[in-house]
């Protein structure tokens, strides 16, 4: 490292001897030169080999967005729309159960549940979701709701945040995803997200969680008016929030998809960048790496966001897991992603093998379902989904609503 700046330099070289790096010193890595920025990459996939070794995990799994009607109004989702608008939809609860069981029946182990936020929605429907799937697909993994969903769910059943989360864990409740966090510096928040859930509430949220055993996903959502020292801080927090709980499973950065956010479209957020660079991915990988790797082992590539060939180049920045197969992704896919909404497992194992390392088939928390140590195990290994020929089998939200299929209107008009 003798060519590069000795400020960098030697951050780099207490990261490799295991020691924790500053916000001050995460702030200078975000800083650094192209020059610098290969000597960033390359301590990055170090720690991660040293970390994780070469495996790389995936999860086979079924985003659920069960309604896009939300009070919320943020400047980068494209996905929400009012409940008077034709595009809004709601998909009754016998139908989340039908996806889930579906996607059960073709390998997932796990469904992920999100979606806007109803006006006078019945705080019970949270709970009645998870009841209903565990009653009857019992071995299915619930990931579900943001902080945002479990503020709103609890105050819409007038209970405590503690009570709300300890009815939803008695009703199947597996993990919650870290979304919503976006950057958790209050005043960014307010530009992009006015009326959003605070900082404090946030963390208060998933602190609760952690300390009732419900494990979370952490995220940052980055590329459009954050600093380098905001991303610097986020890491900060992430890690401290570990440190004291040992909550979270994984750390997901998210770049910001900019094609039809609101906030890009007209022009409503001063100083707004299109999304991230790609140095700026790279960076946000590596130094999460390097700053969280202490604390939490996996850090995940968002295939939806990044694309496959980025995906590939991130995976030797530090990160270590590529997510899941999704079949139905409706949030980024809104906002202008155009990475498709499934990869099916052969597909996963392939980009993988792609680049030397070793595919692991796991569950929400980690833990190994198959390693593939070997080509011929592949070869053996026939996952349903991989039988799947055409993914718009599961089907369009879209398509549905065109079809006049699961409409807010017809629930509540």
């Amino acid at each position: 490292m003798h060519d590069i700046d000795p400020v960098v330099a030697g951050i780099l070289n207490r990261a490799i001897d295991g020691k924790d790096i500053s916000v001050e010193e995460s702030y200078e890595l975000f800083e650094c030169s192209s020059e610098e920025m290969n000597a960033l990459v390359r301590v990055a996939d170090m720690l991660r080999k040293r970390r994780v070794g070469e495996y790389i995990s995936y999860v086979v799994n079924r985003n659920i967005n069960f309604t896009n009607v939300c009070i919320k109004r943020c400047g980068f989702c494209a996905f929400s729309r009012d409940f008077r608008e034709e595009e809004g939809y709601l998909l009754p609860v016998e139908e989340i159960v039908r996806r889930a069981d579906e996607a059960y029946r073709f390998g997932a182990s796990e469904v992920c549940i999100q979606a806007g936020l109803m006006p006078k929605m019945n705080g019970m429907l949270y709970i009645d979701i998870c009841r209903a799937i565990k009653r009857a697909i019992p071995d299915i993994h619930i990931h579900a709701f943001s902080p945002e969903e479990i503020m709103y769910g609890s105050l819409r059943a007038g209970m405590s945040i503690e009570e709300y989360l300890k009815a939803l864990k008695d009703a199947g409740l597996g993990s919650i995803p870290g979304t919503a966090a976006e950057i958790l510096i209050q005043e960014v928040r307010d530009a992009i997200s006015p009326g959003r859930i605070k900082v404090k509430d946030w963390i208060d949220i998933i602190k609760t969680a952690h300390r009732l055993g419900i494990p979370s996903t952490s995220t940052i959502m980055y590329g459009h008016v954050e600093s380098s020292m905001h991303k610097a801080i986020h890491l900060s927090t992430i890690r401290d929030i570990q440190r004291e709980t040992g909550g979270f499973t994984e750390f997901v950065p998210l770049s910001f998809v900019y094609r039809e956010a609101p906030m890009y479209r007209y022009g409503l957020v001063k100083g707004l960048r299109p999304g991230p660079s790609r140095d700026e991915v790279i960076k946000m990988h590596a130094i999460a790496r390097i700053m969280l790797n202490n604390y939490i082992p996996n850090i995940q590539v968002s295939w939806v966001k990044e694309g496959l060939d980025m995906c590939k180049v991130l995976l030797n920045a530090g990160a270590n897991d590529l997510g899941g197969t999704l079949m139905n992704e409706s949030i980024s896919t809104a906002a202008g992603a155009m990475n498709g909404q499934m990869l099916r497992p052969k597909e996963i194992r392939a980009l993988i093998r792609s680049i030397g390392r070793i595919p692991v088939q796991r569950d929400t928390l980690y833990r190994r379902l198959k390693v593939f140590n070997t080509q011929e195990q592949e070869q053996e290994h026939q996952d349903p989904l991989d039988m799947v020929e055409d993914p718009s089998i599961f089907g369009s939200y879209y398509e549905l609503i065109k079809l006049d299929r699961f409409k807010y209107k017809r629930h509540y008009p």
